[in-house]
This record gives C-alpha cells, sequence and structure tokens, in this order.
C-alpha cells in the first residue's frame, strides 16, 4: 500500500509541475504549487517525517502560497515585461539555471559517492529542533523574521507606490 500510496504522489507532483510550467494563469500556477506542496507533505509523512510533514503544509502551502495569491491579485500581470527589463531577466535565468546545475552535479555526486554518515542518537525530532532552533541557532532565527518582515513592508511599499502611479 505504501508504495502505490509513494507513487501516486509523485505522479501528482510531476503532474502539479509539468500543468504549473504549461498554464498562462498566474493564479492557477499558485494553486499548483499548493497541490505540488500538499502531496511533498504526502511523501515526508511516508517517510516517517511527520513534523516536516505538518510544517511543509502549514508553512508553504498555507502561508506563503496565500501571500503568493495576494501578490498576484495585487499587480497587474497583464502589462507585461518592459523590454528593458527582459534582457536583463534573460541573463539572470541563466545564471540561475548554471547555479542549479552547478548544485543538480553535487547532489548527484553525493549520491552516487556517498559519505560516510554520522550515527547519531534519534533521527531529528521536534524536541531536538525547538532545542536547537532557540539556543545555538537563535540569531539567526531572529534575522530571518526581521527580513521576512522587512520584506513584506518594502512589498507593501511598492504596491501602494503601483497604486498611486
Amino acid at each position: 500500500m505504501a508504495h502505490f500510496l509513494f507513487f501516486l504522489l509523485a505522479i501528482v507532483c510531476i503532474g502539479a509541475v509539468v500543468a504549473m510550467i504549461f498554464s498562462k494563469n498566474q493564479a492557477y500556477n499558485a494553486l499548483f504549487i499548493i497541490l505540488l506542496f500538499v502531496c511533498l507533505a504526502g511523501l515526508f509523512g511516508l517517510l516517517n517525517a511527520p513534523f516536516i510533514a505538518v510544517i511543509q503544509i502549514i508553512v508553504y502551502a498555507g502561508g506563503i502560497m496565500v501571500l503568493f495569491l495576494f501578490v498576484i491579485m495585487m499587480i497587474d500581470l497583464q502589462e507585461g515585461i518592459p523590454p528593458e527589463r527582459k534582457r536583463w531577466t534573460i541573463g539572470l535565468s541563466f545564471l540561475i539555471a548554471g547555479v542549479l546545475i552547478i548544485e543538480l552535479l553535487f547532489a548527484l555526486k553525493g549520491f552516487l559517492f556517498p559519505a560516510q554518515a554520522a550515527t547519531a542518537g534519534s533521527p531529528g525530532s521536534p524536541t531536538d529542533l525547538g532545542r536547537l532552533l532557540f539556543t545555538k541557532y537563535l540569531y539567526p532565527f531572529e534575522i530571518t523574521s526581521v527580513l521576512i518582515i522587512v520584506a513584506l513592508v518594502g512589498a507593501m511599499i511598492l504596491v501602494k507606490k503601483k497604486d498611486s502611479d
């Protein structure tokens, strides 16, 4: 049963990504990403990682995608990208694609030639994760929250600026 569920979730994930790539409607794209995130949560659940599965649904499918939908609704996407902006976005796209290909090669190298895994006690339980997050990684956690707030304020300012034009 687990194998069937795995293949079903994997096929739905691949289908959601393909549908997102070929869809021209940005709102539909966001909904396809939500479907992808929910299927990924199911895959994490099959891997006996319920905490990550729940976080996947709450944080990504719940919070971030709702934010994306609000941004899509606030920005007028019908006017298109100006030609002078298209030139540098195409170059930036190729640069990011190159970085992702290099990252994929490093991941394949790690998959084909695995290093010795460190044997720790229990895998990352929510208690251990919380303890690490609020002791050793407290400052990066707080800095990340401040950066998210700054990004939200910047997005609101840009939307208000666009509305006043």
